[in-house]
C-alpha cells in the first residue's frame, strides 16, 4: 500500500518546461577534464618550486614526487611525507594550492551539489508558477484532439505559459514540456490531479480524452472544483453529448458525427469538403475568428463590414448573418468572421521527441 501511494505521488507530479541540458556522459567528461586541468596546474606549481619542498624519503623532490604531492594534497589525504619547508612554497600553498584543492573537491562532488541545487531551483520555480498562475487554460488529454485545440488557442494569441496539460502518459507530458507547456502526469478524474494543475483558478477547460466515460467524469470533477470556468468537452458518440452537458460542459463537440458529416460533404462535393477542412484547420488558408465589433462598424449592416461575417453574437444569442435582428451592429456585439489564416508554429509529437 505504501509503495502504491508513493507511485501515485510520483505519477501526479507537476512538470515544468525545462531548458535543454547537456547529456550526462558529456557532463561527466567535462568535469573529469576540469579535474585533470586542476591537477595538472597543481603539479606545475609544485614542480617549478620543488626545491622549496622536502621529501622525508630522500630529501629531494622530482617530477614524480610533484605529481604524488599534488594528488594527495588535492584529495585532502595528506600523508605528510612531502612538505613545503621554504617560505615561498608555503605562501604558494596558501594562495594557490589551497584554492585549487577547494575547486578540485567542488568538481568531484559537483554531481551531488547539482542535484541539491536542481531540487531547490525546481521547488522555487514550482512555487513561483503556482503563485502567479491565474485565468489559465487546462487541457485534459494531449492526443490528436487536445494538441489541435492547443494549436488553435495559441494561434489566436494565447501564451504557452497560460496552458497546463494533464495527461496520464509521462511521454506525452515530456513532449508537452518540450513545446513549452506545463504538464501534470496523472488521472484527470481525480480531484487531486486537477488541483495540481490549479484548475480551481482556471478560466477555461478543454476536455479531450480518448473515452467518453472518462470525459464525463473529468467534466463532473472539473465543474465541482471550478463553478465559473468555461468547459468545452469532446465526445466520440453523439448520444453521450447530453450527458456531458448535464455534467457541466458549456459546449460539447461530437468528433464522430462531425467527421461523418465532413465525409458526407466531401462525397457530395470534394471542393466544399476541402474548404470546410481548411476552416477547421487553424493556421492554414482561412480561419474562423470571433472578434468584438469596432466603433467604425457600429450602426452598419453585417455586409458592410470589411470582413466576411457569418454570425453575430449578441449577449447569449447567436444570430445568423442574414437575420434581420443582426443589423445594425451594436458596440457590445461580437462577430464570427472568416479571415486569412496567420502562419503558426506546429507542436511536436512524442515521435518527434524520440527522433
Amino acid at each position: 500500500m505504501a509503495r502504491q501511494a508513493e507511485e501515485q505521488l510520483v505519477i501526479s507530479r507537476v512538470r515544468l518546461p525545462r531548458p535543454v541540458v547537456e547529456r550526462p556522459l558529456r557532463q561527466v567528461a567535462k568535469r573529469l577534464l576540469m579535474a585533470l586541468v586542476v591537477l595538472g596546474l597543481t603539479v606545475f606549481i609544485v614542480a617549478i618550486d620543488r626545491r622549496g619542498y622536502h621529501d622525508n624519503a630522500d630529501g629531494s623532490v622530482d617530477l614524480l614526487d610533484a605529481v604524488y604531492y599534488a594528488t594527495v594534497t588535492l584529495s585532502t589525504t595528506g600523508y605528510g611525507d612531502i612538505v613545503p619547508h621554504s617560505d615561498s612554497a608555503r605562501l604558494i600553498n596558501v594562495l594557490l594550492v589551497t584554492p585549487l584543492r577547494v575547486l578540485f573537491l567542488i568538481i568531484l562532488v559537483g554531481t551531488t551539489l547539482e542535484v541539491l541545487t536542481e531540487r531547490t531551483r525546481e521547488e522555487w520555480r514550482l512555487n513561483r508558477w503556482r503563485s502567479t498562475l491565474r485565468d489559465h487554460t487546462v487541457v485534459v488529454g494531449f492526443g490528436t484532439k487536445g494538441r489541435s485545440a492547443v494549436q488553435t488557442l495559441c494561434a489566436t494569441g494565447l501564451k504557452r505559459e497560460q496552458v497546463v496539460i494533464v495527461d496520464p502518459s509521462s511521454k506525452v507530458i515530456e513532449a508537452a514540456n518540450a513545446d513549452g507547456f506545463v504538464g501534470v502526469v496523472g488521472d484527470a478524474t481525480r480531484s487531486d490531479v486537477l488541483l495540481r494543475a490549479e484548475l480551481q483558478r482556471a478560466r477555461q477547460i478543454v476536455v479531450a480524452t480518448q473515452r467518453d466515460d472518462t470525459a464525463v467524469l473529468v467534466t463532473l470533477t472539473a465543474r465541482q472544483l471550478n463553478r465559473g470556468a468555461k468547459i468545452v468537452a469532446a465526445v466520440r458518440e453523439e448520444e453521450n453529448a447530453p450527458l456531458l452537458r448535464q455534467s457541466g460542459a458549456d459546449a460539447v463537440i461530437t468528433s464522430a458525427s462531425a467527421a461523418g458529416r465532413l465525409l458526407g460533404l466531401s462525397v457530395l462535393s470534394p471542393s466544399a469538403g476541402r474548404v470546410m477542412e481548411d476552416l477547421i484547420q487553424s493556421g492554414s488558408g482561412l480561419d474562423l475568428v470571433e472578434r468584438p465589433v469596432i466603433k467604425g462598424e457600429v450602426g452598419k449592416n453585417v455586409r458592410e463590414t470589411g470582413d466576411l461575417v457569418v454570425s453575430v453574437l449578441r449577449g447569449h444569442r447567436l444570430l445568423s448573418y442574414d437575420d434581420p435582428v443582426a443589423s445594425p451592429l451594436q458596440l457590445t456585439d461580437r462577430v464570427i468572421t472568416i479571415v486569412r489564416a496567420k502562419p503558426r508554429t506546429p507542436l511536436s509529437t512524442p515521435a518527434d521527441q524520440r527522433e
